[in-house]
């Protein structure tokens, strides 16, 4: 991640850092006391009156009494504890054993088993995590639930949304007050059984449900199919879009079975074009693509034309945000040749050009991206350019990016499209202190962007391969199932990891930031690049496009390397590398700061502060003579500190913010 200034720094005291470590420790130490113990049932009424109160505590900006929590200056941080990975359910529902809350046992994944349960209280939502209370069918023995950090989908709160749920394999543990819950971090262990997201977790040809025994009466199918069209029809103009899937899914269901297809094959296309519309609302696009084409009619007439023209145009959407142009392309020239008038198909085609031109040959029109950006439309529509670059080993440092032909200084050696940014101002922002009980450190980590990405990985499938593939300190346990016939399944241990490894900051484009709503994003090309101090790129943004230009030339085979931190001071590199990233840098240039005198870094350091406040004060488009030549004084003063003959050829990470403001308003006076 990129570097955060003095003004995003999270004060912690040593009190405070040993408050976090005890109550971390301790829901350890006492979890492996209670581990396998029958679980002690609840008072019912004293359960969900309890949830009641914290419910309306919560809705009134209560603080979590659960959540240990941290002061940045821009406000309270949530303190999560992480470093305690398990895989998710990868069983289908079929496969698993019913139990019920009675056979739990404390601080235990109950593999092999499901639970079905009922909410029976209002919904605690808190900033990192949502609990209720849950019954069983039936029965009045209660427990509480809590789903952590991906609580929500489509933006809705999974546990608010429905009464009915399926939890597979049931984590039943205790939180860090010692409060027994059953635990969810995997959104696909918990399955929906009403309400308005149900089905939004699973595939288009996903049949789970109650629909299975209609479809004895095939009559009484084909017309609930039609309601359920039609009820969709209606959320969709309300722009209720998961109550809309849902319908459409439902009816779909329905309307595809052979008996149904046979009389009225029509009704499930209908379904099918209208669920590809919902889905592309819905960024489900792998889905949108599968609907598209299975609405397809593929008959002469003027009205089939038209409808099978706007399933062209809905799957070649979908391919366009996915990036497969060349699959947009033949859709949309599908479009165009059903109706040749359709000026929103040749509109794509003349985008699409343009992306495959970008896409091969790296040129952009950055004037023009440049004023299409704003804080309303922050995401850059562009191609990815990596065709001057491939990945391949890089020993030690594991696998890096490498150059595939000679690049001159100053000329592109790629450019990425984010796979996902978070913007600091969006509703997904969200910075987290974490205590990673596996090398007991606390960081700070994008939170935000790890649920994004989770969420992301939920509605397109086809993009986990990409993500996963990217180094993490946890890799599972080798099962790489992503999906069952209960929905799509993500490993979100492993995506924190990934996006703590491989996170990017695209620096503040559009308004000010701080450490709790700093923007982050995930470039998964970029993510192979080796650090080195001494690096041979440079990265820039505009909006989610990273621009990567040769600092000098660079030849073909050799191995591209930026710098993770560009802190000027040695001791404080070292630090944030080893803290974000795990290792400590041995190139050209840390070995000699290394050597220097201790004397002569105080001093170097000294220098930096004073360059730091000079800047903060004296802007360089107001800058006098007697200015500029006190800026020269310091850029002089700051070069005596480095050794001419040791340091020849490498460069002097302490002058380049003195340098960079001298370069500035020496410019602006010859104007």
């Amino acid at each position: 991640m990129a570097d955060l200034n003095d003004v995003n720094t999270v004060f912690l005291a040593e009190k405070e850092v040993e408050r976090i470590e005890n109550i971390v420790k301790a829901r350890l130490e006492k979890c492996s006391e209670i581990g396998g113990q029958p679980r002690e049932p609840r008072d019912s009424k004293d359960a969900i009156r309890q949830a009641t109160g914290a419910s309306l505590m919560a809705d009134m900006g209560g603080a979590d009494p659960d959540s240990t929590e941290t002061n940045g200056r821009g406000g309270a941080i949530p303190a999560l504890t992480i470093g305690q990975p398990y895989p998710p359910c990868t069983l289908p529902l079929k496969d698993l054993q019913p139990i019920k809350l009675a056979d739990l046992q404390a601080d235990t994944h109950h593999r092999g088993c499901q639970l079905t349960i009922k909410r029976v209280s209002p919904v605690v939502t808190l900033v990192s995590r949502s609990w209720t209370m849950v019954q069983e069918e039936g029965d009045d023995d209660t427990e509480r639930l809590e789903v952590c950090l991906h609580k929500t989908r489509h933006g809705k709160d999974v546990l608010e949304s429905a009464r009915n749920f399926v939890i597979k394999e049931p984590y039943f543990t205790i939180t860090s007050q010692g409060e027994p819950t059953i635990r969810i971090d995997h959104p696909s262990d918990l399955i929906i059984l009403d309400g308005d997201l149900k089905g939004s977790q699973g595939s288009a040809t996903q049949t789970y449900g109650p629909f299975e025994d209609l479809a004895e009466a095939a009559e009484e199918a084909e017309k609930i199919a039609k309601k359920c069209k039609d009820e969709g029809n209606v959320a969709l103009e309300q722009q209720n879009l998961p109550l809309a899937f849902a319908k459409f899914t439902k009816g779909l269901c329905l309307a595809r079975y052979e008996d149904v297809f046979k009389t009225n094959p029509d009704l499930a296309r209908d379904l099918a074009r209208n669920r590809a519309y919902v889905n592309l609302l819905l960024n489900q696009l792998d889905e949108a693509q599968v609907d598209a084409k299975a609405a397809l009619i593929g008959k002469e007439d003027q009205r089939s034309k038209e409808l099978d023209s706007k399933a062209y145009f809905r799957a070649g959407s979908a391919a366009y945000n996915l990036g497969q142009y060349q699959e947009a392309k033949a859709c949309f020239e599908q479009q165009q040749e059903l109706t040749p008038d359709n000026k929103t198909a040749s509109a794509y085609l003349k985008n699409i050009e343009v992306r495959l031109r970008e896409q091969e040959t790296g040129a952009y029109n950055f004037k023009r991206i440049n004023l299409g950006l704003s804080r309303s439309r922050p995401r850059v529509d562009a191609a990815s350019f990596i065709g001057n670059t491939t990945v391949k080993s890089s020993g030690e440092k594991g696998r890096g990016l490498f150059a595939t032909r000679d690049i001159p200084a100053g000329e592109i050696v790629m450019c990425e499209k984010a796979f996902c940014v978070v913007w600091g101002y969006e509703s997904d922002a969200l910075t987290a202190m974490t205590y990673d009980v596996r090398d007991d450190r606390i960081r700070v980590s994008p939170v935000g962007l790890s649920r994004a990405i989770v969420q992301k990985l939920l509605n397109n499938p086809s993009q986990i391969g990409r993500v996963m593939s990217l180094y993490g300190d946890y890799q599972g346990e080798g099962n790489n199932v992503t999906k069952t016939d209960d929905g799509t399944i993500v490993d979100t241990f492993r995506i924190h990891d990934i996006v703590s490894r491989n996170a990017f900051g695209p620096g503040i484009q559009f308004g000010e930031e701080r450490l709790n709503n700093a923007s982050t994003g995930l470039w998964i090309w970029a993510a192979y690049i080796n650090h080195s101090c001494v690096s041979n790129v440079k990265k820039e943004y505009m909006g989610d496009l990273m621009i990567l230009r040769a600092t000098r030339p660079i030849t073909a085979g050799e191995e591209i390397f930026h710098s993770y931190d560009e802190s000027s001071d040695y001791d404080d590199r070292q630090s944030a590398l080893m803290i974000t990233w795990g290792f400590e840098c041995e190139c050209a240039l840390c070995v000699v700061e290394k050597a220097d005198d201790p004397a002569v870094r105080k001093k170097r350091r000294g220098l930096v502060d004073e360059v730091n406040d000079f800047v903060l004060r004296e802007h360089w488009t107001n800058a006098k003579r007697l200015t500029i030549s006190r800026a020269r004084r310091l850029v002089k003063a700051i070069e005596d500190t480095y050794d001419e003959e040791k340091y020849k050829g490498l460069p002097r990470m302490a002058t380049l913010r003195i340098k960079e403001w001298l370069d500035l308003a020496t410019a602006n006076q010859k104007r």
